[in-house]
């Protein structure tokens, strides 16, 4: 899951955002990093782990071509962002717009960040990355950046196209796994471990 999606996940669940978001950038060991963001990131690597060994995706995963296949997860990754954008109505009680400011706000507030999500999260408020996966244009543009930040930006050579060919499959599998994943992580969020509470 991406960024919006684990927001998403962190909102329904009533755990923190930004702790959530910050499983993405936390290294090592959950007990190195501070007590208000150990559940964020403990729950953040039990989505991920679902997400990578989950038939669905692994099945999606199949049919990106041999090129792609190192970048497949994070394409499959941003298009369900893409997707969870799109029908978000369906998914949230909240207005995207709405949730958007409130993720932001609860970003900007909370200490004790990795550093380099406190970076970035300046650049996702001022660029609303939030609301731009709405939109195919804004779908391309994450990928683009994703392109740039890694060291061979070569693996994501026609992405772009391939994920708009498998448009429908990755549109159904998300459709598909996404609610189970929400039903987890609730789930999850009452079965923490005592000791990242």
């Amino acid at each position: 899951m991406n960024f919006l999606a684990h927001l998403h996940l962190a909102d329904i669940s009533r755990t923190s955002l930004a702790a959530n978001l910050a499983g993405d950038f936390a290294k090592g060991s959950i007990d190195n990093h501070p007590k208000h963001l150990q559940q964020g990131i403990w729950l953040h690597r039990e989505i991920d782990k679902l997400t990578d060994s989950h038939e669905l995706t692994l099945e999606l995963k199949g049919l990106f071509p041999s090129k792609l296949q190192r970048a497949a997860p994070i394409l499959i990754d941003l298009s369900f962002d893409y997707f969870l954008a799109k029908y978000w109505q369906e998914y949230h009680h909240q207005p995207l717009e709405e949730f958007a400011q409130k993720a932001y706000q609860e970003l900007a507030t909370c200490p004790e960040l990795p550093e380099p999500l406190t970076t970035m999260r300046v650049r996702m408020q001022q660029e609303n990355w939030l609301i731009a996966y709405q939109h195919r244009k804004g779908l391309n543009q994450a990928i683009e950046s994703v392109s740039r930040r890694v060291s061979k930006p070569e693996i994501f050579n026609g992405a772009t196209q391939t994920v708009k060919k498998l448009d429908i499959e990755i549109e159904i599998a998300f459709r598909t796994f996404y609610p189970q994943l929400m039903a987890y992580t609730k789930i999850w969020s009452r079965k923490t471990p005592a000791q990242y509470l």
